[in-house]
């Protein structure tokens, strides 16, 4: 008859596997570049010249335009940077979780507007950013620099 063992609250769990690990950096690398890219356009591209690659930035105001910009910019950096630096990297989840709702919000404006053809996009970006949120809050968080 075997005793059954206890765990020590107080040790952590065990750390993800090195695969698991190298997904999760990849996966923040790819969302956090393309995050950063699609708010870099969104903020230096005249907005005629945006219009025509993105058609819903020619309805709406420019300030609106850029500042949807901005808050890609911000959600990429901050998908990479804090978990890089170890820097707060706590606000990694919290710009994964910001990113997922940016994520629903622009598959509801698109589907609404009949924008078929960026939702895989949004579907792509929310995907990572479930998986980042998940893996640096549950599965392999970051320690903070001491």
């Amino acid at each position: 008859m075997s005793t059954p063992q206890t765990t020590d609250v107080s040790q952590p769990a065990l750390s993800a596997g090195k695969p698991l690990r190298i997904g999760i950096w990849l996966a923040q690398a790819a969302a956090g570049g393309l995050f950063c890219m699609a708010g870099i356009m969104k903020l230096t591209t005249p907005i005629p010249e945006l219009s025509a690659m993105m058609p819903w930035t020619g309805d709406l105001s420019p300030t609106f335009v850029r500042l949807i910009g901005l808050i890609d910019l911000a959600g990429g950096l901050g998908l990479i940077l804090p978990s890089l630096t170890r820097i707060l990297p706590g606000l990694t989840v919290i710009a994964a979780l910001c990113c997922i709702v940016l994520q629903i919000l622009a598959a509801g404006f698109h589907g609404y507007r009949g924008e078929f053809d960026v939702l895989p996009l949004n579907a792509l970006l929310l995907g990572l950013s479930v998986f980042i949120f998940w893996a640096r809050a549950k599965k392999a968080p970051i320690a903070p620099r001491s």
